[in-house]
């Protein structure tokens, strides 16, 4: 992989991460049922996207308008790996370090949120209470191991739209051999 798309991805990554790390001080510092909304959550998933396939089309550009499938692919991928590992990795130093009986309370909101979703949509209530004892056997959210796991199946999510995005983006130079 060309230096320059590396370094190009890495930054795209950084921003990401600088701006998702934000919303999580911000919503634990000033809101903290922000991070129970479901609106939120999409807003960030497709504030991670929108960045993916931009580092990949700066990184066909940096290339000279033609980009390999693998080329694209990476640069969509470091820049959401590094992007979504800065807010974990803050996430996980406020709701463990700094303040973890906010991750008591928020961890109740979220539970108390997922029972009231499930009720809107009806849901039998066996089914409810099956769930909220799920929920409430679970470590914390944010323990090491959930964040971990989280993050890992963000990434292979975020790494199947950025199959997509690679597909789309791609460009073989007519002139080449």
């Amino acid at each position: 992989m060309d230096k320059s798309l590396k370094s190009s991805a890495i930054n795209y990554g950084l921003y990401l991460g600088l701006i998702l790390s934000s919303f999580t001080i911000i919503g634990y510092a000033v809101y903290l049922d922000l991070f129970t909304q479901w609106w939120f959550g999409i807003g960030q998933m497709l504030l991670v996207i929108v960045f993916g396939i931009i580092s990949a089309i700066k990184a066909r550009k940096l290339l000279g308008g033609f980009i390999s499938f693998k080329e694209a692919f990476s640069a969509f991928f470091i820049t959401i790996a590094i992007g979504t590992l800065i807010p974990a990795l803050i996430g996980f130093i406020i709701f463990n370090v700094v303040d973890p009986e906010a991750a008591i309370i928020l961890q109740e909101k979220i539970i108390n949120s997922q029972i009231a979703m499930m009720s809107n949509f009806n849901a039998p209530q066996e089914a409810i209470d099956q769930a909220m004892e799920q929920m409430q056997a679970e470590d914390s959210f944010f323990s090491l191991g959930n964040t971990v796991k989280t993050n890992a199946y963000q990434l292979v999510a975020y790494s199947v739209i950025g199959l997509i995005v690679a597909l789309a983006t791609k460009r073989k130079d007519p002139h080449a051999a």
